[in-house]
């Protein structure tokens, strides 16, 4: 009886189905291909192969031929600097303002109960319900899509960011108490240090989001961007060319993403889970 028990509970070693015991390279690399094969193969099928309609599904070669004539006729340089600037201005001050309220909010019980209820509350109300009250306040210019692209993301920063505190251990804070740390201390020197990793993390998940509220705020007057070149294009049934904005703002995307990663790496080598 007792070896028939021993042999059920072993556990037999595996490479696809580990968790957290490392992963082979070449695995990991041919899995990632397929990922991005798989979808490719589908629209390749359902396009060359005259399934689906050219006008609401072009193939890909008509896609980067889309592209290249907007890179080389339609300046998509230039709207791909503009995306990318409200981008960047929106999510730094998303940031600046998100990630200290979130620190307090998970360190401060006084400040959770002044911004939390705020917080919680807002952050369900849909974007595009304040353009009206946005454009009231802001105008049609810069500012207005910058607020839209800030106020889509800094609500989702300052709670991530909070919950992140609150998984800090009660141990951590009362031993450092017990060596004479001050409150000071104990933000700038435990909470701090402890919250970072999750600081990046949060801040690489929602850059995801300002490049969705982009395109909310290109709605807005915008004479150039990727967001009014999708609505530009959507209007004259130019799919090849929605599609092709939506794959170069794809591309952004895991640029950031790799760039985030980086800096997790670089920044934070202590806090990196362990590779074979």
């Amino acid at each position: 009886m007792k070896s028939t028990f021993d042999r059920k509970r072993y556990l037999r070693p595996s490479v696809f189905w580990s968790i957290r015991q490392g992963f082979p390279r070449w695995l990991s690399v041919s899995l990632t291909t397929l990922a991005l094969l798989v979808p490719i193969l589908i629209w390749s099928i359902l396009s060359y192969g005259g399934i689906a309609d050219p006008r609401f599904l072009p193939t890909p070669t008509a896609v980067l031929q889309a592209g290249f004539q907007m890179f080389f006729e339609e300046h998509l340089m230039t709207d791909i600097f503009a995306s990318f600037g409200r981008v960047l201005a929106g999510f730094i001050v998303a940031a600046i303002v998100g990630v200290p309220i979130g620190i307090a909010m998970g360190t401060f019980h006084s400040m959770e109960s002044l911004f939390g209820s705020f917080v919680g509350t807002v952050r369900y109300m849909p974007v595009a319900a304040f353009m009206p009250l946005i454009v009231l306040w802001a105008g049609l210019g810069e500012t207005a899509k910058i607020l839209i692209v800030f106020w889509g993301i800094v609500f989702y920063n300052a709670i991530m960011i909070a919950d992140a505190v609150k998984f800090i251990p009660n141990e951590m804070l009362n031993v450092a108490y017990t060596l004479g740390a001050t409150r000071v201390d104990l933000l700038w020197r435990v909470i701090l240090p402890a919250t970072l990793p999750s600081i990046i993390d949060t801040l690489r998940v929602n850059v995801a989001g300002a490049w969705n509220f982009l395109v909310i705020s290109e709605l807005i007057a915008a004479q150039s961007g990727l967001g009014f070149k999708i609505i530009y294009s959507q209007r004259f049934l130019q799919t090849d060319k929605v599609l092709f904005c939506i794959v170069v703002i794809g591309a952004i995307g895991l640029f950031l993403d790799f760039v985030f990663k980086l800096i997790f790496r670089l920044a934070l080598p202590w806090a990196e889970p362990a590779e074979s």
